[in-house]
């Protein structure tokens, strides 16, 4: 009886196809990502208060020199936080590439050929997408390097000027990478969603908006 009712159940219970299976891979990808978009927006609060107070630094004379080593020192500690979320955000694009690597062996099991060609198209965004943080990682660390050197700087009471300048110079130019960066990664994260809806519409796929 007991082995009867479970060939029946095993029979009622129907495989998911690979269009399903894909769906479900995709969604789990943006799961993983809600971590990334929780950095988001930390990330922007510590940028402004660490202008804030890079902005007081610069207008304190060398007679405040104890406020400038206290105001530095606060800005190092909010650099180190940056990179603590933006640590947080890599391992999370980390995992969400892991996860999205499954859709590759899905996609040999699609018959329809405009279904595979979408899907081969959505991981070649996805790919780039991915290839754009690294980038955004490597520049937006080197960036709060400098920053923390740059506030040391400001604590050395017999710091050439010329160096000091050659720091802002190192920094200006490693933040417009970092700008590049975040635009090429934004630029392929919107052609990701807008592929991945077209997808799930082909593929006569029920979302959630």
């Amino acid at each position: 009886m007991i082995i009867a009712f479970l060939y029946i159940l095993s029979g009622c219970t129907q495989e998911k196809t690979p269009v399903e299976k894909i769906y479900d891979v995709l969604e789990k990808v943006a799961t993983v990502e809600k971590s990334f978009k929780e950095q988001q927006e930390p990330l922007v609060t510590l940028e402004k208060q660490e202008k804030d107070l890079y902005d007081q630094i610069i207008k304190q004379g060398m007679k405040e020199y104890d406020q400038i080593v206290k105001l530095s020192d606060q800005a190092i500690a909010l650099a180190d936080k940056r990179k603590q979320h933006l640590d947080k955000e890599t391992a999370s694009l980390n995992a969400s590439e892991q996860e999205f690597a499954k859709v590759s062996d899905l996609e040999d099991q699609l018959d329809d050929p405009t279904l595979k060609k979408m899907v081969n198209e959505l991981k070649s965004i996805m790919m780039k997408r991915y290839d754009a943080h690294r980038e955004l990682y490597k520049q937006y660390s080197d960036a709060i390097q400098y920053d923390k050197e740059l506030y040391q700087m400001f604590k050395n009471k017999n710091l050439p000027l010329e160096d000091l300048e050659a720091q802002i110079n190192k920094l200006n130019e490693t933040y417009k990478k970092v700008y590049t960066a975040n635009d090429q990664f934004n630029k392929y994260t919107e052609q990701y969603n807008e592929k991945k809806l077209l997808f799930y519409k082909k593929a006569g796929l029920k979302t959630e908006k």
